[in-house]
C-alpha cells in the first residue's frame, strides 16, 4: 500500500497528506527546482532555481521522509491509470476526508493525473486538493475535474503562461508582505485558501535557502519581523 501522513505544523491533524520525491516527480518545476540526493547526499538545485524547495531540504534532513516518498514513487511508476487508481483508492486512510495530494512531488505524467481524478470521482464525500506545476495536464482536462478536487496552479514553473490564458486559480511564493500587497494576494497560513474555492493567493518564502541568495536575504528580513515559517506560531498569520 501507498503511505500517507496526517497533518503537520502548518496543516493540522484534520488533513491527510501524500508525497513523492521533491524534484524527481516535478516535471513542471523551474523556480523552485531542487533535488535531494537519493541517499541524502546534499541538494542539487536547478539552473533556474530562485528559491529552494523546502521539501528537498526535508529529504536531506530526515531519512524516513525521503525513503517514504521514494517508496510511493517506486510503487506508482510503470503502472497504468487503472492500476494506479486501484492502488491509490485501496491505500486511502479510512478517516481521511480532506487530503492534500503532494506536500512534495507533483503529477508526473498524464496517467497518474488521471488516476487521482478518478479516485476523487469514486470518493465524492472526500475533498482532495493539490498545488501543481503540471498545468498542461490540468488544462487538457478542463471541464472534467471533479468538483471535490481543488487544483491550485503553482506559479514558478515552465507552464506558467497557461495560468493567465485559462484564468486558473494560482498560488505564488512571495518574498515579503509588501510584495503580496502589491500583487493583491492574501497570504495563506494553513492551506485553507488552497482547498476552498476562491481567489489566487500568496505563500511566504520559507524553508532553508542557499546562503547569500536573494531568497535567503528575504527570509532573514521576514524573520526579523517575527516570521518563523509555517508552524503553529504563525498559524493565524503574521
Amino acid at each position: 500500500m501507498l503511505k500517507f501522513n496526517k497533518g503537520n505544523a502548518k496543516l493540522g491533524n484534520d488533513i491527510f497528506t501524500f508525497s513523492l520525491p521533491a524534484g524527481y516527480a516535478c516535471p513542471g518545476a523551474k523556480d523552485c527546482l531542487s533535488r535531494a540526493g537519493r541517499h541524502g547526499s546534499g541538494i542539487r538545485d536547478g539552473l533556474d532555481t530562485k528559491f529552494r524547495c523546502f521539501a528537498a531540504s526535508d529529504e536531506v534532513q530526515y531519512k524516513n521522509v525521503r525513503e517514504q516518498r521514494w517508496y510511493n514513487f517506486e510503487l506508482l511508476k510503470g503502472k497504468t491509470t487503472e492500476q494506479m487508481t486501484q492502488l491509490i483508492e485501496a491505500s486511502l486512510p479510512k478517516k481521511a476526508n480532506l487530503i492534500r495530494v503532494h506536500v512534495s512531488g507533483d503529477f508526473f505524467n498524464e496517467s497518474y493525473f488521471d488516476a487521482w481524478m478518478e479516485v476523487a470521482r469514486k470518493n465524492p464525500l472526500r475533498t482532495f486538493y493539490a498545488y501543481t506545476k503540471s498545468l498542461h495536464l490540468w488544462v487538457s482536462k478542463l471541464g472534467e475535474i471533479p468538483k471535490n478536487f481543488a487544483l491550485n496552479a503553482s506559479r514558478g514553473g515552465i507552464h506558467d503562461w497557461l495560468i493567465d490564458t485559462h484564468k486558473l486559480k494560482s498560488a505564488e511564493v512571495v518574498f515579503s508582505h509588501e510584495e503580496a500587497k502589491i500583487k493583491g494576494l492574501e497570504i495563506d497560513h494553513d492551506d485553507s485558501h488552497a482547498y476552498k474555492s476562491g481567489k489566487s493567493f500568496g505563500l511566504l518564502i520559507h524553508g532553508v535557502q542557499p546562503a547569500g541568495s536573494y531568497a535567503s536575504k528575504a527570509l532573514s528580513a521576514l524573520r526579523k519581523l517575527g516570521w518563523t515559517g509555517y508552524n503553529k506560531k504563525n498559524k493565524k498569520g503574521s
